[in-house]
């Protein structure tokens, strides 16, 4: 049989009454390329362009460059497939579903006191959907490194008494497995599955045991891991903004933020080794996670020339409350007296847990636009963020989890560049970006990089645009945090079409 040979393999530290992890951090700090069609199609370089709704997204001065009252509407088609390599596995899953992204209206009124410096000022209000969790993957082969799930139930068994995750008398599963959840947390219960599924056997056959020896042997073992994930971060922006002079915009953005994430992973491991008691298990669990926050931006535009400009924009951090419960099931098959008995360990029980703050990273965006008359245009944008700053809060609940962040995050720039050109009432645009991964190791979540093609027909007061744009990124994802850390090679690939009608109101 396994002894446990070492501690927390994973990358992070947990509460004990808290069940975060640094996946959570990256997936609430991180924004992607949504928007309006003509947006996307400049890969997101317009914080020094302004004039677009979800240009004032990314720098709150772009609604003062508007000369009239503005609104657009954006549906777009997200295609995506993981292509995943587990040892000698490999699968792929592709999805597609319909959305509509964006949405927003900005009001410009004109100062009719010619001796003020201050031309107009506008007020507007804008949604953007910030992410995209929906994402699947299935990592499926034999594990070659003598690693089994057992180990994930030895790390958080290690150091516990064996009378805290017994059951007492004719106590029910459900029962015991709630009250250790209230009364000692998240660690005891992963402990208590272990113990109770027959994957763990005292040392002692004692209460106060706290050392345990795992049922299965060393060998290889089977894996099929299966990861369903469903829902967005949003944004609604309360936009005020003003145009001073001829050459300076100023503006404000205050937003609310949205949090909706619901994840369901699933493992399947069988083993064949000799002594091994356990021959099978079945181990499944789900997140379903809400949230909101808030955040704002400062953000300015000067026109250096009449086709110089340039823009820079402060993004504060965003202030998010987060509530997440969780459910788990468990199930194994073992070997006794040469019969296959079957225990079950499912509690059925919600484990919700106390709300906990997170603090994002701020970020920095400087960015310069060329332009070419009414011909077109060239704009890049670069934007720095240190994710290794994000903090859970109350931090004294988090010390772990917060050293763990500032050592495995890093800083990360982004680079985006886009052009346009117009030929009549048609707009051929084309763009660009490269982000870095937010991980000091690279790999953990790699760089992205994106491309995007766009057109675009002016009818008069009436615009219509069409995108598409598409990245790719390559992770290395382990499928448990603590023991079981191989880790799944996924190649992601995502494509949008995106369709916009935006007119001047």
């Amino acid at each position: 049989m396994k002894k446990l040979q070492f501690l927390f393999m994973g990358l992070l530290s947990m509460s004990t009454l808290y069940a975060q992890d640094i996946s959570d951090a990256v997936r609430y700090s991180q924004s992607d390329i949504q928007g309006t069609a003509r947006f996307r199609a400049l890969s997101g370089a317009f914080g020094a362009l302004g004039g677009d709704m979800s240009a004032v997204s990314i720098n709150p001065a772009g609604s003062a460059v508007f000369a009239q009252s503005h609104a657009s509407f954006s549906l777009s088609n997200l295609s995506s497939k993981n292509d995943t390599q587990y040892f000698n596995g490999f699968t792929s899953i592709s999805e597609s579903d319909f959305d509509i992204n964006q949405g927003g209206a900005s009001f410009v009124f004109a100062n009719n006191n010619s001796n003020s410096p201050w031309r107009k000022f506008t007020i507007g209000v804008a949604y953007d959907k910030t992410n995209n969790y929906d994402d699947t993957w299935n990592a499926v082969g034999t594990n070659s490194n003598n690693q089994s799930i057992d180990f994930y139930f030895l790390n958080y068994a290690d150091g516990i008494r064996l009378g805290d995750i017994s059951l007492i008398g004719n106590e029910s599963i459900t029962d015991a497995y709630s009250d250790i959840g209230n009364v000692f947390g998240y660690t005891h219960q992963q402990a208590f599955l272990g113990y109770q599924s027959y994957i763990l056997e005292p040392d002692a056959d004692d209460d106060n045991n706290t050392s345990y020896t795992s049922n299965l042997a060393n060998g290889t073992f089977d894996h099929d891991y299966y990861y369903a994930a469903t829902g967005l971060n949003g944004k609604i922006a309360f936009n005020m903004a003003a145009q001073y002079g001829d050459n300076l915009y100023l503006g404000l953005n205050l937003n609310s933020h949205f949090i909706n994430y619901d994840r369901t992973t699933s493992l399947y491991e069988n083993n064949s080794n000799n002594n091994s008691l356990i021959s099978s298990i079945e181990f499944g669990n789900t997140l379903s996670t809400s949230g909101n926050g808030f955040s704002f931006q400062l953000g300015g535009i000067l026109k250096l020339s009449d086709e110089f400009r340039v823009g820079l924009t402060y993004d504060s951090s965003t202030w998010y409350t987060i509530s997440e419960e969780t459910t788990q099931y468990l199930s194994t098959i073992r070997d006794e007296n040469g019969s296959n008995i079957t225990a079950v360990v499912n509690p059925q029980i919600v484990n919700v847990y106390p709300d906990y703050r997170l603090q994002t990273p701020a970020k920095i965006t400087g960015s310069l636009a060329y332009i070419f008359g009414t011909q077109g245009l060239i704009s890049f944008d670069y934007s720095h963020k240190d994710y290794s700053t994000t903090k859970f809060k109350p931090t004294s609940d988090f010390i772990g989890l917060n050293n763990d962040v500032s050592n495995v995050l890093t800083a990360a720039s982004t680079y985006r560049i886009g052009g346009e050109y117009k030929v009549k009432q048609f707009a051929f645009r084309g763009g660009y970006r490269f982000e870095e991964s937010p991980y000091a190791n690279g790999v953990t979540v790699g760089d992205l990089t994106g491309y995007s093609l766009g057109l675009g027909y002016n009818f008069g007061n009436t615009k219509l645009d069409l995108t598409y744009d598409y990245f790719e990124r390559t992770s290395e994802t382990p499928l448990y945090n603590v023991g079981l850390t191989d880790a799944a090679i996924i190649d992601n690939t995502n494509s949008n079409i995106t369709l916009s009608l935006s007119f001047n109101i």
